[in-house]
């Protein structure tokens, strides 16, 4: 666990430059973080005591350039900071450090198991996630939990974290239209939790059937709007 004198005079968010200009390597980079953050915030809605960052830095060293994972999950943090948002996730302000990493393996760098994992160790983040979409001979999925300094693979899938309350595993699915193996939260009993287009087409579905069911007993729906 990384630690900060008190009497250090170090930079703010405001400080620090927000980017390390480095584009993602592939779509699926930005998509599958993107769509873990997009289930959390329907599925706790009225929890503001969370950050899901997506190719956002962590700054975790005042005189080191941050570490940008793909996706990161921090609990016990203020969801919003203000209107502006975060510019970026700055461990000696935030006091906490991310409790999930996640990177989506490129098929032209393959730091995510040496200098990416061993930092991700240093800085003390509870669990490490590492998905290869391409590798064939070994899961796609790994999930490191932090033990001792070192992450030590979870067996299960999908794998529970009970520490964050979610499991996460892979299932082929549709996102954006774009339909193929990803990523998802689960609950305790394994159950997936649905993304807001499910649960839009849910909503559209109960709502036809009550109109339906209406329409059966005589009643024309239109008139009760």
């Amino acid at each position: 666990m990384l630690k900060y004198e008190s009497q250090m005079l170090l930079p703010s968010a405001e400080d620090l430059p927000d980017s390390d200009d480095t584009p993602v390597d592939n779509e699926l980079q930005d998509l599958i973080p993107s769509l873990l953050k997009a289930v959390l915030a329907m599925a706790w809605p009225d929890r503001m005591d969370w950050f899901f960052g997506v190719d956002m830095g962590i700054y975790y060293d005042p005189e080191t350039p941050p570490i940008v994972p793909d996706g990161f999950f921090s609990l016990g943090v203020q969801r919003i900071i203000d209107q502006d948002l975060r510019l970026s996730y700055v461990l000696w302000e935030e006091k906490t450090v991310p409790i999930f990493v996640l990177e989506v393996v490129s098929q032209t760098q393959r730091v995510e198991h040496s200098s990416k994992k061993k930092i991700y160790a240093e800085m003390g983040v509870l669990y490490y996630a590492v998905y290869s979409p391409h590798r064939r001979r070994k899961p796609p999925l790994e999930v490191a939990r932090l033990v001792d300094g070192s992450y030590i693979l979870q067996q299960g899938s999908p794998i529970w974290m009970p520490e964050i309350g979610l499991g996460i595993g892979r299932e082929q699915g549709t996102y954006q239209g774009i339909t193929r193996e990803w990523l998802y939260w689960y609950d305790q009993l394994g159950q997936r939790l649905l993304t807001p287009e499910e649960r839009t087409r849910q909503a559209e579905q109960r709502a036809h059937r009550l109109a339906e069911e209406l329409r059966r007993r005589g009643i024309d729906p239109d008139s009760l709007l």
